[in-house]
């Protein structure tokens, strides 16, 4: 179980990014993290992650403080993090990353697997290099795939849809929801896509800093979805949107 406690962070400007939050993740649940954009959500994200520390507050993960501990530390604990924009390793191939992911060598079906899950084909991708060559979407669902190569008790997920393909999301929802059926670990997505808040089992909003809402996906869901038709619906046509 992940635990944030009176989370607070500011630039060092002094401005507040995160402001008194409290969270509490369920083990082997699918929580989205939704909200508009600056509010703070990307932040949060990193602050599981530890790529950045907290102004103020404590990070729990299994009753365990982690507040301190840096990258390495928590991802030795068990906390695996996708970036909203991947971080490209020139002179490592596909098929090294996935391993360094998981931890040991992987037959060609192991990678076939992994990287089919985000909508590539193996053998046009095991030998590539991590470069510039990879366009931006590739280098994203490369990287997802090295995050699912973890088997991480804890799995973040920034932005996942960002940059690739109706396709390729379609497979990736898929795959989310194949990770919830074998309850293997928990997901911890950021997302704004309705498809993905669809299949999450909790989810929290985000807004200015602060927790607006949270709770199972049938409570919050359609709320969000009625807020958004109505900043969507024109004013005096409220009767015609609601049918």
């Amino acid at each position: 179980m992940l635990k944030l406690e009176h989370i607070a962070w500011d630039l060092p400007d002094g401005e507040e990014i995160i402001r008194d939050i409290d969270i509490t993740v369920g083990n082997q649940k699918m929580v989205v993290v939704t909200g508009p954009n600056g509010g703070g959500k990307t932040t949060l994200a990193k602050l599981i992650a530890g790529i950045v520390k907290p102004a103020s507050g404590r990070i729990l993960l299994d009753g365990e403080d982690i507040t301190d501990a840096n990258v390495t530390e928590r991802a030795k604990k068990g906390i695996a993090y996708a970036f909203q924009q991947p971080v490209k390793f020139k002179g490592l191939t596909v098929r090294d990353l996935l391993e360094l992911s998981s931890g040991g060598a992987l037959d060609h079906d192991g990678i076939c697997q992994l990287l089919g899950n985000v909508g590539l084909c193996a053998d046009e991708y095991i030998d590539r290099e991590m470069s510039a060559a990879l366009s931006g979407g590739e280098s994203k669902r490369i990287e997802i795939a090295t995050v699912l190569a973890r088997n991480a008790k804890l799995s973040i997920f920034d932005e996942p849809e960002a940059g690739i393909d109706l396709w390729s999301f379609t497979r990736l929802v898929e795959t989310f929801q194949e990770l919830q059926r074998e309850k293997k670990g928990t997901l911890l997505v950021i997302s704004h896509q309705e498809r993905i808040l669809s299949i999450a089992d909790e989810i929290i909003v985000i807004a200015d800093g602060k927790v607006r809402a949270a709770g199972p996906r049938d409570e919050v869901l359609p709320t969000l979805l009625s807020e958004e038709r109505t900043v969507r619906c024109p004013q005096g046509k409220e009767d015609i949107c609601r049918e």
